[in-house]
Formats: C-alpha cells, structure tokens, sequence
C-alpha cells in the first residue's frame, strides 16, 4: 500500500479523546488486516501490555459522539454489540508486539509515523499562534498610539472649527 496514500488514511481514524490522540480498535484490525474480534482477543491474552494509558474502553456518550461524527452502524442493523476499545500510541505500538504479521509491522510503522507528523504539525502550529499572539500585542500597542494621536487631530480640528474666520462660532 502507498505510505502516504496509507497515512491520510490513518490521519484520518485518529480522534482525540480525553485529552489524548487514539484510534478504535474497528479501525486498527482493518488496517491491520485481521479482525476485530481477533484484535480484541489478542489484547486480552497480553492485556499485562495494556495498561489505562496504552488503551482503554469508551463510555456509552464517548461512544455516541463518536459515532455521531464517523457515522458507524447502531447494534439494530448489525453493527457493535459492546462498547470499543481505543488505543493511544503506545497501545498502537504494543499491539504491532501482539499481532505477529508483517502486515502489523508495517502498519505499526506507518501509525508511529503518522502520530509523529501530527505531534510536529502540532508543535509548529502552537508556535506560529504564539508568534501571532506576540504580533497582535505589538500592533495593537501601536494602533492604540495611532488611535490617540488621531483622536488629537480630530480635537484640534473641532477646536479650529469652532473659531470662523476670527469669530468664535456660536453653539
């Protein structure tokens, strides 16, 4: 599979959930080319590799806002029956030690790649919005002084207004 054609596709299954990066278990045995039921039952044997931090199962409204978003199927037509598991980077890459095909490496190796392009972006992006942020502050300092200075003008040239050729014009 193309590496990039196979990372936007993996960008693409990664969501943010409490705070940290993850993708679905569904997600991870189709790229992985196993099933789901297979994936799980993998975890389940090795689950000492899977602690809270590496993977851990969605709440029933985690579950509905996320399904709301990609759209997946509800248990009346065939879809999940319990509630899935979501794996941050480092359950991604302990899975890859637990499902022992080439198939797992390679994919492993693209998610890792992917989540390292997403924390770079990430990174880049804070720091531009700071340089904004700092920008902003700067010009903003000196619109104020533009403004002050304008606001001036405009009071003397009320005050000249006022004066009609040496007369003081009557309000």
């Amino acid at each position: 599979m193309n590496e990039l054609f196979l990372q936007n596709k993996i960008k693409s299954r990664i969501y943010t959930l409490r705070n940290r990066e993850v993708m679905l278990d569904e997600d991870l045995a189709e790229l992985y080319q196993v099933s789901s039921k297979r994936l799980n039952e993998q975890v389940k044997r090795n689950i000492e590799r899977f602690p809270d931090d590496f993977m851990f199962q969605l709440t029933e409204k985690e579950y509905e806002n996320l399904r709301s978003q990609i759209a997946t199927s509800s248990s009346e037509h065939g879809g999940r029956r319990y509630l899935p598991y979501v794996f941050t980077e480092q359950g991604v890459y302990m899975l890859s030690a637990v499902l022992k095909s080439q198939v797992a490496i390679e994919v492993s190796i693209s998610i890792m790649r992917t989540f390292t392009k997403i924390r770079e972006f990430s990174m880049h992006y804070n720091a531009l919005a700071r340089q904004i942020m700092e920008l902003e502050k700067k010009h903003n300092k000196k619109f104020k002084e533009v403004f002050e200075r304008l606001d001036d003008i405009v009071k003397e040239t009320q005050k000249t207004d006022e004066k009609v050729m040496g007369f003081v014009r009557e309000k």
